[in-house]
């Protein structure tokens, strides 16, 4: 049997005991390395669980998921993700993998930003589309996350940005040379997230566009959801792009129409009250 669990988004207690039940029975426990991170380390989770874990990376994932399918037709393997399995498509790739060797499989949900993102107080069917925003280089700077975002806003709906992580990627320079050679892991902040939108938004306007999303437009910040330093910031786009939140991970919401009650819950995390005030009742229905 293969083990999807989800690991919750907190610390090695989240797991669900339907989940450490299966943990603890397997003979492999893989721990998925790369499209989140939990706020303890390796050694904790590995403590806790009474288990050894081997880490699996991008790689490892997304080009030898043979390997961590071998032999789990004859005994029990988890495969450990940080949130909810089904949170990133790479896992959908290994149940596909599992069901053409024959090899049953069992998903043990977990709670993901895509649900306690609800935390700051907007309702989560008022969401549209989920978006990803990725680092710009110097010579790459898409903006196609701007007009997903647009759209919900349009439609009067709400857009969670889930933001970039860079984990055990090579240089251009050593990924030509064979070098097995990595950068350090960076992990996109909420201010780094508001500034390139409000890049694009100076970009739309030269270019003889208002866009629907301004400097002024109500947004949230959030950071290390579900753990007991959890941060929370509304105001404008503007001020995101100053917020201090602390370290990863970080998320950043967007509004689109807004219910009286969720104004009222957002403004307990307000940067600056009458600000927020002034530019929120514009979107309110």
């Amino acid at each position: 049997m293969l083990y999807l669990v989800g690991l919750g988004l907190g610390d090695a207690k989240d797991i669900t005991v339907k989940g450490l039940e299966a943990v603890r029975r397997c003979g492999r426990v893989y721990l998925e390395a790369y499209t989140s991170l939990l706020t303890v380390g390796k050694e904790a989770l590995e403590e806790f669980y009474g288990k050894e874990l081997i880490l699996a990376d991008r790689e490892m994932v997304e080009q030898e998921a043979d390997s961590i399918l071998r032999e789990a037709d004859v005994c029990d393997v988890a495969f450990l993700v940080v949130g909810d399995p089904f949170g990133a498509t790479t896992h959908s790739d290994l149940v596909l993998r599992a069901v053409k060797l024959g090899i049953p499989y069992k998903v043990i949900h977990n709670a993901s930003i895509m649900n306690a993102v609800g935390c700051c107080g907007l309702q989560l069917y008022n969401f549209g589309e989920t978006v990803s925003i990725v680092f710009w280089t110097d010579t790459w700077k898409p903006e196609s996350f701007f007009d997903k975002i647009k759209k919900n806003r349009q439609n009067g709906m709400h857009t969670l940005c889930l933001l970039d992580i860079k984990v055990k990627e090579q240089s251009l320079e050593n990924l030509m040379k064979g070098r097995k050679i990595y950068e350090p892991p960076r992990y996109m902040s909420v201010n780094q997230a508001a500034e390139q939108l409000l890049a694009i938004i100076q970009n739309r306007r030269l270019q003889g566009e208002e866009p629907e999303i301004t400097e002024n437009t109500i947004c949230v910040g959030l950071a290390r959801v579900g753990a007991p330093d959890q941060k929370i910031a509304s105001g404008t786009l503007y001020q995101m792009s100053t917020v201090e939140l602390g370290g990863p991970l970080h998320s950043l919401i967007v509004t689109g129409t807004m219910h009286p009650l969720e104004l009222e819950m957002l403004q307990l995390f307000s940067v600056d009250s009458s600000r927020f005030e002034n530019n929120a009742f514009q979107r309110t229905n």
